[in-house]
Formats: C-alpha cells, sequence, structure tokens
C-alpha cells in the first residue's frame, strides 16, 4: 500500500510528514514524531497511557489510524507547557508526590488536564470518573486524585501558586517530612525515557518466534528464507550461543532460546533482527521448525507421580525446590490439642501487570563492549549471568537499568537480554525489543499457584498446639525465583506466631506452564493467606474473637521463630491493635465460614469427635456438642 501524507498541527506546530497506512496515531507521535511521553502500554484502548487530546477531545492513541489524523490539532503531554518548565497540573502531581514508576503517568496526567477543562470545579467523585479510563499500578491513586484537587483549587483561586512550592525541610531533618521525588518532573512531562522510548543510529528491530508447543522435541529449524529477506541483518537460535547457554536467579536451567526441546508454550526459538518491525514479524514467518510433540504436564500433583515425564533431566522427580523446616514434636502438638482443623488453601497465577511492556535496548560500544540497557531488576546477577553466556571477561560486559516502568518483581528474570546481546555482536548493530502487550502476558513469569493443606492444633482457651503445612507450587517450565520464592514461604509460613511445634514442607514442581516468578510478598502471600484464613476458621470453632485468639498466640519481644531466628523487638501486637481500631471491629462479631474442611474436637477424657462447623465444652472440660 502507497505511504500517507499526513498534514497536522501537533503541540502547535505544522507538520507533514509521510507514514504508513499500518500505523496508529501512537505510532506517528513516537516513532516518527519521537513525542515518547505518549506511552504505548497495552494497544488495546484499556490502559490510558496514550492519551492524546485530538481536536480538543481527550483520546487514546492507541485506537486510532494514522489516516484519521489528518488535518487535525493534537495535543500530546509535551505541548502542556512550555519546555523546561511544568503546568500548574503538572507541578501539582510533583507537589503530592503522585508519581511513582512513572509510566502511566503522562496519560493519567492528560486525563486529569481533560478532567478539569471538562468542569474546572469537578468535586472528587467526579475526577475519578473522568480518570477511569486510566490505570496505575504503582500508587493506589489517593496522591493522584490529591494532585488534581489541588491543581484545581490553585486554577479556581481557592489556593495560591505558592501552594505547588516546595516545603522546606526544617533543620535538614529528612525522615518523616513530605519530600520531592527527584525524578518526578521527567515522568509527568514525559520526558523520561524507558526502554521502549530509547533508539540509537542504525538501529535493528527484534521480533522473536515463539514455540505452540507446550513439550516437544526440536527436530530441525530452517532460518535460510528468513536470512534471504530484504532488510534482515541477522537470525539467531540457540546455535548461536558461544559459551554457557544457562540463566535462572538460583539454578541457571533457561536456555536463552530453546535448545533441543521446548518446554512451555511461548518459549522463545528463533529471534530476527531486521531494519523495520513489519519486516522482522514477516521474517518469523519464514522460519521452519520441525517439532516432534512430547507428553505435557500442567498440574503439579500430576508432575509429582512416579512415571510422569520428566522436563528437566536433573530433576528425575520434576521437583524444582523442595524446602522442609521442623520445630518440636508435631504429633505430640497434635495429642495435646483440643481442637483439629485441617483445611486446604488456593492461590491462583497472577500476572504482574506493570503498565510498561518488557524492552531493552543491545549494542556493541567502540571498545567491544556488549551493553544491554533495559528494565531489569537484578542487573549485577544478569551482567554475570550473560558473560557466561557470550562467553567474554566480565569487563566487557555492561548493564545499564532503565527506568522500571513497574516491575514488582516481574522484570528480576532476564528474559530477552541474552537475544539482545547475542544479536548486537551478530550484526555489529544496536537492535531494540519492544514486547507486545500480549507476549508480555504470555510469555513472562506470574506469581506461583499453590495449593496449601493446613492442620492446625489448639487448645480450648485458644492457644496453637502445632502446625503443620504443606504447599504445593507451580513453579512452570523453568526455575527462575522458585526456590527462593518456597525459601520465604517456608520461613513466614507459620506467621508471627509463638508455635511449639512445627512442621512445614514447601514444594516447587516443575510442569510445562508459563513459568513462575518472583511478586511482590515472594511466597509469604501463598501460605500467609493460608495461615490467616485458617485463625480464623479456629477462632469461630473455639467461639472466639479472631483479634482475640490472634493476641493469645502473637509473639513477643525475646520470641524464637520456627526457624530458630531470636527475634529482639516484636511490634506485631502494636500493629493488631492499630489494625483493630482502625476497623472499627466489633468483638465478638462473626466471620464467614470457608469451604469444606476437617475438624475435630478433643474433650477433657481424651474423645476425639468430628466436628465439621463447631465444637461446645462444658465448665469441666468435656465435648457437648460437635455441629
Amino acid at each position: 500500500m502507497p505511504e500517507l501524507r499526513i498534514e497536522a498541527v501537533v503541540n502547535g506546530r505544522k507538520v507533514a510528514r509521510n507514514a504508513q497506512p499500518y500505523q496508529r496515531l501512537l505510532d506517528f507521535l513516537r516513532d516518527d514524531m519521537h513525542l515518547t511521553g505518549t506511552k504505548d502500554g497495552c494497544g488495546a484502548g484499556e490502559c490510558g497511557a496514550c492519551s492524546v487530546f485530538v481536536d480538543g477531545v481527550l483520546m487514546k492513541s492507541c485506537l486510532i489510524p494514522v489516516g484519521k489524523a489528518q488535518g487535525s490539532k493534537i495535543e500530546t503531554v509535551e505541548g502542556l507547557a512550555r519546555k523546561g518548565d511544568l503546568s500548574i497540573l503538572q507541578k501539582a502531581f510533583h507537589k503530592t508526590g503522585a508519581s511513582q514508576c512513572g509510566y502511566c503517568i503522562p496519560g493519567m496526567v492528560m486525563a486529569a488536564t481533560a478532567a478539569l477543562r471538562v468542569n474546572p470545579f469537578a468535586d472528587r467523585e467526579e475526577i475519578k470518573e473522568r480518570l477511569g479510563g486510566n490505570i496505575c499500578r504503582c500508587t493506589g491513586y489517593q496522591k493522584i486524585f490529591d494532585a488534581v484537587e489541588l491543581a484545581r483549587d490553585v486554577q479556581n483561586g481557592r489556593l495560591p501558586v505558592t501552594a505547588l512550592a516546595e516545603t522546606e525541610v526544617a533543620d535538614g531533618k529528612y525522615i518523616g517530612a513530605n519530600v520531592r521525588r527527584l525524578d518526578a518532573p521527567g515522568k509527568v512531562s514525559g520526558a523520561l525515557k524507558y526502554a521502549g522510548d530509547m533508539t540509537m543510529p542504525h538501529m535493528l528491530h527484534l521480533q522473536v518466534l515463539r514455540s505452540p508447543h507446550p513439550h516437544a522435541l526440536i527436530e530441525s529449524i530452517d532460518t535460510s528464507e528468513a536470512e534471504a529477506m530484504e532488510g534482515v541483518e541477522g537470525v539467531i537460535t540457540a546455535a548461536d550461543v558461544p559459551g554457557e547457554d544457562g540463566f535462572g536467579v538460583f539454578v541457571h536451567d533457561q536456555p536463552v532460546m530453546a535448545r533441543g526441546k521446548v518446554r512451555y508454550v511461548g518459549e522463545a526459538v528463533a529471534a530476527v533482527a531486521a531494519e523495520d518491525v513489519v519486516t522482522a514479524r514477516r521474517a518469523l514467518a519464514k522460519i521452519k521448525v520441525v517439532y516432534k510433540p512430547l507428553p505435557a504436564l500442567f498440574d503439579p500433583f500430576e508432575a509429582m507421580k512416579p512415571g510422569a515425564p520428566v522436563i528437566h533431566d536433573y530433576a528425575p522427580d520434576n521437583i524444582t525446590k523442595h524446602i522442609p523446616i521442623r520445630k518440636g514434636d508435631i504429633e505430640k502438638g497434635f495429642a495435646q490439642s483440643d481442637l483439629v482443623v485441617e483445611q486446604d488453601y488456593e492461590t491462583q497465577a497472577i500476572e504482574h501487570a506493570y503498565l510498561e511492556p518488557e524492552a531493552g535496548l543491545g549494542y556493541v560500544d567502540a571498545d567491544g563492549v556488549v551493553t544491554i540497557v533495559s528494565p531489569s531488576q537484578n542487573i549485577t546477577h544478569h551482567r554475570h549471568m550473560l558473560a557466561k553466556i557470550i562467553k567474554k571477561p566480565i569487563a566487557k560486559v555492561r548493564f545499564i537499568m532503565s527506568p522500571v516502568g513497574g516491575g514488582f518483581g516481574g522484570k528480576e528474570d532476564m528474559i530477552y537480554q541474552g537475544m539482545l546481546a547475542l544479536m548486537a555482536m551478530k550484526t555489529g548493530r544496536p537492535v531494540r525489543l519492544v514486547f507486545t502487550r500480549e507476549e508480555s502476558i504470555a510469555t513472562t513469569a506470574k506469581r506461583h499457584p499453590s495449593r496449601t493443606t493446613l492442620r492446625m492444633g489448639l487448645t480450648r482457651d485458644g492457644r496453637i498446639q502445632a502446625l503443620s503445612l504443606k504447599m504445593i507450587c507451580d513453579g512452570g517450565a523453568y526455575g527462575l525465583s522458585t526456590e527462593g520464592v518456597m525459601r520465604k514461604a517456608a520461613i513466614l509460613g507459620a506467621g508471627p506466631y509463638a508455635i511449639p511445634n512445627v512442621q512445614v514442607d514447601t514444594y516447587g514442581i516443575y510442569t510445562n506452564n508459563t513459568p513462575s516468578g518472583a511478586f511482590r510478598s515472594f511466597g509469604a502471600l501463598q501460605t500467609q493467606f493460608a495461615t490467616e484464613s485458617h485463625l480464623d476458621i479456629c477462632a469461630e470453632r473455639l467461639g472466639l474473637d479472631p483479634f482475640e485468639i490472634r493476641r493469645i498466640n502473637a509473639m513477643r519481644d525475646g520470641a524464637e521463630t520456627h526457624t530458630k531466628q531470636k527475634l529482639k523487638s516484636v511490634s506485631y501486637l502494636r500493629v493488631l491493635e492499630a489494625a483493630e481500631r482502625a476497623s472499627h471491629w466489633e468483638k465478638g462479631a462473626p466471620v464467614s465460614r470457608g469451604g469444606a474442611r476437617r475438624d475435630f474436637a478433643r474433650d477433657g477424657e481424651g474423645v476425639r469427635a468430628p466436628c465439621t462447623l463447631g465444637a461446645r465444652f462444658s465448665e469441666d472440660g468435656k465435648l457437648e456438642a460437635a455441629e
């Protein structure tokens, strides 16, 4: 199709540029006009990071074909204030600390600007409604709403302009003071460059061919047609790795690209670098891969069964990591308990949903140093792994951490940086890779799905005598952070409670699902969800207030954990009491019951009876009823 000639007014200046008919307005602004404050977060009109004004109307530029921009007046975040200055609203975002990672903030500023243009006196509820089309994963939104209200009041004269000024810190004491973020101006103005915003002269664009199979042998890869295409400068596979092909956080079990077989749908098999993204994608279709499907495992319990298909040869039982912890005599503890409650708890895989898709830039500098620019959350470890992969001394490998547009643990893994390095070395040119949102969701690590079986024994006054916890986690196809997640889950699984007898087992299991990795709370969420839910159930069984059962068992100063760690100062009771006050909890209020349980009550004479809903004891300690 022929190119389009786009004539428009962008940020007050007339422009006339050629554009490709398949481009979106977003692509035109970012790639042709270099206005990268307009971010590409989802490509589907959901996140609002690409918001711009078109003829005065707030619109999502990822949904607008570039041809629709013909003759339009377009305003981006860069056009809200003179260069080097900030608008009142941008200053308010800076003042209130409304930006964290900052990736969503230019779009959020545009939506907030639109809100105050439509109604300069909008109240907080209207502000919330008008910003409803924009997503932020970091802030919790409250500071953003504060910023819009502050800008509204300054614009309307309710507050002086000095309300936007920096607050002086008394006597240089910054702890506990409201201090401005140093990087906020670049974030609220759209000037800060993330990896996907960065370009270099003579840069190539990388695209990745991914496996359609969850588990299969690779019998052959033919890249000849792709390599022969005009505009293609390089094709790489596992055969291009010169050194030790393996990376990971704890176990280096993942190759840069699939070597010999694929282990999950979406695993990288080959990569193409071309003069533009479209050519690179067309070249991927020319690569011929012959697969021999293998039996696949999608359930960790199936993967643990004897005779199950083996995903990694070094782990014939498909166990990535097992963490066992023992304290006291668990059976003695249950024997001394009046009530024993057993329950299963499950958590699902969760997408990190950071607003910035994975992106990176790789090049070899004039001194032969292989350089990777990416939002890596673990760049020192990545540097050491990459040096072994590309077989270069560490002095010849450099990682530069670009601003991280949200990570939450999900950018701790070196998923694509190795491909950038190999391609930059092969072509001698800078190479950039930017994931689509679909690619990010389908191929990168999620929170570990888990099933926890928890058994707790308590005396009738609510004191925990024994806790047995067994958690099975789906670690997916590669190890990534699974070992660390299992350790943290085991260490924190018993909660902040003084329990004399503890048995904990956490297992990370290989499957042919998308790999699981680090995510906020790093394993503690799964086991703490089970432990705290279980305490509510036990409180109900014993007729105790849920806050009270926690107070009874809370660790105090000088306590020892089930891993034998001595704690000097324990603030749990203070936190618990603050939570009780803040929640306006009505003492003795019932808590909701969970699902099916296996509960047992023991009376004063040692008679053990099944108890599915609750137990009542007489004053002399005999079991009166087990409902």
